[in-house]
């Protein structure tokens, strides 16, 4: 009972946060989906592509996450010092957050040599691109920032985080959205970025106790200023027992393995590119309804990685146990949840994204496969969360890797069953949902 409370003070704040992270979406394809033009599936299909892109990007970055709350979830058990960790996660966030800015025309152009859609929405897509990327360095940090919190058993902070950059961005999207048009979408998305930044950076100011200077430079130069401890396991860096090498060569295995997944996520949405503006449409709905149930589950594997890790820090093989047990019964209640939810609201969910009858007409053959997700995708994410909060990366990089393989496995299979490049474009749409369920089981197995 003692752990099960531990588990949902984790996750509750976590889940809280991360039901607001499908929302922006939602509001951003309703907001341009809802804007006085000819076909708003040409609108949808833009800002779809061009959150691809920065998935193309971010999800690259999800070791500094993963890697950071890993780290110091152990070094929290063991009773080390943990700024270290945040340090060098942020000092590697910025810095790469500044190189995507400088690298972004030749980005853009690598990208659409890539990906296949009609000039209409590749001119959207660019456009957003180039106003949201000014945000890269907030963004990748704030990866840096919530590991480390969740590490130190704290959710609440990524959670108040979450809901203020998630907040403004809601707020700003449908404000600049409707006075300037698809541009200020993504203005809003940006500024919401810098918000949360600054919010992490003061916030572990003061609980490192680091001295008054520049926010910047505290986030480059934690290690330099002088800190005083709030908290037992923060005392003096140069006692703990990871070391650079270990931290990159983590990272390292965690960037092979988003390697994975976004090839997954980016394959989904290029393929169903080509089968014109009304199939991406719908296939970008379809996965961000999906998301909205693995946000759910996602607080769950934050808790699971946390206790996972401290246990382990601490040596205790009986509480990694109860942690698995524990977290995989409560994600196996919200998959529940979930199918009854797409099964009573899949038509009413597609009317909330949008107003075109057309792309909700087309939508409604696809629905049965809402209901195939759940039971198989909560057991992929739990033991996600086990496996980085007991630093087991190897592991993870060539299990995602493996279901990459399977997912692009089952679409070429699909193709060469049902007539290869000229199948009809609702059955292409069948072959992916098919194959994003095939990533799903292996990642589990």
């Amino acid at each position: 009972m003692k752990l099960s409370r531990e588990i949902l003070r984790l996750a509750v704040p976590s889940i809280l946060a991360n039901i607001t992270v499908p929302l922006v979406g939602m509001v951003d394809i309703a907001v341009v989906g809802h804007l006085p033009v000819e076909s708003s599936a040409t609108l949808i299909g833009g800002i779809s592509i061009g959150t691809m892109l920065f998935d193309l990007l971010y999800w690259n970055f999800g070791f500094l996450r993963a890697g950071t709350g890993g780290l110091t979830a152990q070094a929290y058990g063991r009773g080390e010092p943990t700024g270290g960790i945040l340090e060098r996660a942020l000092r590697l966030a910025l810095f790469s957050g500044l190189v995507l800015i400088a690298l972004q025309w030749a980005v853009v152009w690598l990208a659409f040599l890539i990906v296949d859609c009609s000039p209409e929405v590749r001119a959207l897509a660019s456009q957003y691109f180039y106003i949201r990327i000014w945000a890269a360095p907030a963004t990748l940090s704030l990866f840096a920032y919530k590991g480390w919190f969740i590490g130190l058993q704290d959710s609440v902070r990524p959670m108040t985080a979450d809901l203020l950059v998630n907040g403004v961005n809601i707020l700003l999207s449908i404000v600049l959205g409707m006075r300037m048009g698809f541009a200020g979408v993504a203005i809003g998305t940006a500024a919401a970025q810098w918000c949360g930044f600054l919010y992490c950076t003061l916030t572990a100011r003061r609980r490192l106790r680091i001295g008054h200077k520049s926010l910047i430079l505290s986030s480059l130069r934690f290690s330099l200023s002088p800190v005083q401890p709030k908290e037992k396991n923060l005392t003096n860096d140069n006692t703990a027992s990871y070391s650079a090498s270990a931290f990159f060569t983590l990272n390292r295995d965690l960037f092979l393995r988003s390697l994975g997944l976004i090839a997954v996520y980016i394959g989904f949405t290029v393929l169903s590119a080509r089968y014109g503006d009304l199939m991406l449409a719908v296939s970008a709905i379809l996965m961000k309804l999906l998301m909205i149930f693995s946000y759910f589950t996602d607080g769950f594997a934050y808790a699971g990685e946390a206790l996972a890790g401290k246990f382990i820090g601490q040596g205790r093989a009986d509480g990694l146990r109860a942690t698995i047990r524990q977290t995989f019964a409560w994600s196996g209640g919200v998959a529940a949840l979930f199918m009854v939810l797409y099964g009573a609201c899949g038509v009413p969910l597609f009317r909330l994204m949008t107003s075109d009858a057309a792309v909700v007409e087309a939508g409604r053959q696809f629905l049965p496969w809402l209901l195939l997700m759940p039971p198989i995708g909560c057991a992929a994410f739990m033991w996600d969360g086990i496996y980085i909060g007991a630093t087991a990366s190897a592991e993870l990089r060539n299990s995602t890797l493996l279901c990459a393989a399977g997912f692009f496995a089952v679409w070429l299979c699909g193709l060469a069953l049902f007539g290869g490049r000229s199948v009809a474009p609702e059955t292409a749409i069948h072959i992916l949902m098919a194959a994003y369920f095939t990533h799903l089981a292996v990642r589990t197995i």
